[in-house]
């Protein structure tokens, strides 16, 4: 049975979607320390190249992880569906298939990162300078992957569930080691780019351990059984729910390496202000991205229990949670930005660059609250066809070709690079008006 806490049917919604989202965010507040610590000690105890190195071969790892938890993102859904229809037993088979659905794709990752590192890296337009440090960071991630891709399945079966605590506790442990890592083999050693590579995969392997071991001692509302961990109907369930947001997000995160790149043939300094940037952007999307898979859950348990104006309501108090929130971090940004920067280099040319480029970016933590919220209540719905398509408008339409053109001006911006952001983001929000007052008529119809 679901416990009340988890029971996203009935009781204040506010106060169920904040209690139910705070772990979740702190869970990627975490997840987003290891790249954060990995830049900031490279960037305090390792070379200008090592500082590269990390930038550019973490837009690789985050391309494999974002895909990866919109993949996983299907498992989420169908978990929370059938426990809101009170049909838990069909579970088991929906963990058993994602299992072996996610170690084939774990190993076709680990192919691709570790015998291609160095091409990846040119590709990537990585500065001369760092190309081997930053192949040296993609082989290393890539032999970890098995890791990496495990612990993300298993925290979608724990919101699945309901349960957006227990990943944060494994991911606390893990990014202490992770930080510790860091000091050891980067400021102790001076391993620079591929210390940090090191200490990140280490860290993820210890998450996975804690998942597993509070999996087994968790009180579950299903059973797994050995027939389970096979190819089953299930797997097309949850392939059909997250393949378009994955496919999406493969292609979202293929025009943020494409925006790296434009920007890394900018030379080394623009290069390492860009991904000290990124670094401050990732915390910033956390608010945005914690509502969108907390809606995901929040929606389809909802949906599923039949209640859809209260699904409705829990997008618009979304909305509101996160426009709130978001107008806080813009005025950080846009005001403190040099500040935030300073954090993850003492190089002025960089910290210039950085700041430069979060001018242009600030509003986008605004205007992605409402995004986010609505592609959460769409995911929710099953509605990821659509969730695929207004994300490939706006990314592949709007954001890398603006982009593209400001980065090959004469006196190219970073600022005007940074302006794509939000500019697209804003386009995506009039289009998911557009199909939710669509898909509200089409309801109301049947």
């Amino acid at each position: 049975m679901t416990s009340d806490k988890a029971d996203f049917t009935q009781g204040s919604i506010l106060k169920k979607l904040v209690a139910f989202m705070l772990p979740v965010l702190g869970a990627l507040i975490l997840q987003a320390a290891y790249g954060a610590v990995d830049l900031l000690v490279v960037g305090r105890f390792g070379s200008t190249a090592g500082l590269s190195a990390v930038s550019t071969g973490s837009q690789v790892l985050n391309l494999v992880t974002f895909v990866v938890i919109q993949l996983a993102m299907g498992v989420t859904v169908l978990i929370a569906r059938y426990l809101g229809e009170k049909r838990p037993e069909q579970i088991g088979a929906v963990v058993g298939g994602a299992a072996i659905v996610f170690a084939l794709i774990a190993v076709g990752l680990f192919v691709v990162m570790v015998c291609f590192a160095e091409p990846i890296s040119v590709l990537m337009q990585a500065p001369a300078e760092a190309v081997d440090l930053t192949a040296s960071y993609v082989r290393i991630c890539g032999g970890g992957i098995f890791f990496i891709v495990a612990y993300n399945v298993l925290s979608a079966v724990f919101r699945g569930l309901g349960d957006s605590r227990s990943p944060l506790l494994f991911v606390l442990i893990a990014c202490i080691v992770n930080v510790a890592g860091d000091l050891i083999l980067v400021a102790g050693f001076r391993m620079d780019a591929t210390g940090a590579a090191i200490a990140t995969v280490l860290a993820q392997a210890l998450s996975v351990v804690f998942a597993v071991l509070l999996l087994l001692k968790k009180d579950l509302p299903f059973a797994i059984v050995k027939s389970d961990f096979r190819w089953n109907p299930q797997c097309r369930n949850f392939l059909r729910i997250g393949l378009p947001l994955a496919l999406q997000e493969f292609l979202t995160q293929i025009s943020f390496l494409a925006l790296c790149a434009f920007v890394n043939r900018l030379g080394l300094e623009a290069s390492s202000g860009y991904g000290v940037a990124c670094k401050i952007v990732n915390f910033a999307m956390l608010v945005p991205s914690a509502l969108m898979q907390s809606m995901a859950s929040f929606v389809s348990q909802n949906i599923g229990a039949g209640k859809k104006k209260r699904a409705k309501k829990s997008m618009l108090t979304g909305i509101g949670v996160g426009v709130t929130i978001g107008c806080v971090v813009f005025a950080l940004i846009l005001l403190k930005g040099d500040l935030l920067a300073g954090i993850f280099s003492t190089d002025p040319a960089v910290i210039r660059n950085a700041y430069d480029y979060l001018k242009g970016f600030s509003m986008e933590t605004i205007v992605t609250a409402v995004l986010f919220s609505m592609v959460g209540y769409f995911n929710g719905n099953n509605k990821t066809l659509w969730v695929m398509t207004q994300g490939l408008i706006q990314t592949l339409l709007i954001r890398l070709p603006m982009a593209y053109v400001m980065s090959i001006q004469p006196n190219a911006s970073l600022t005007k690079i940074g302006l794509a952001a939000p500019v697209s983001t804003t386009v995506g929000i009039v289009l998911n008006i557009g199909f939710f007052v669509y898909h509200r008529r089409a309801v109301e119809q049947r």
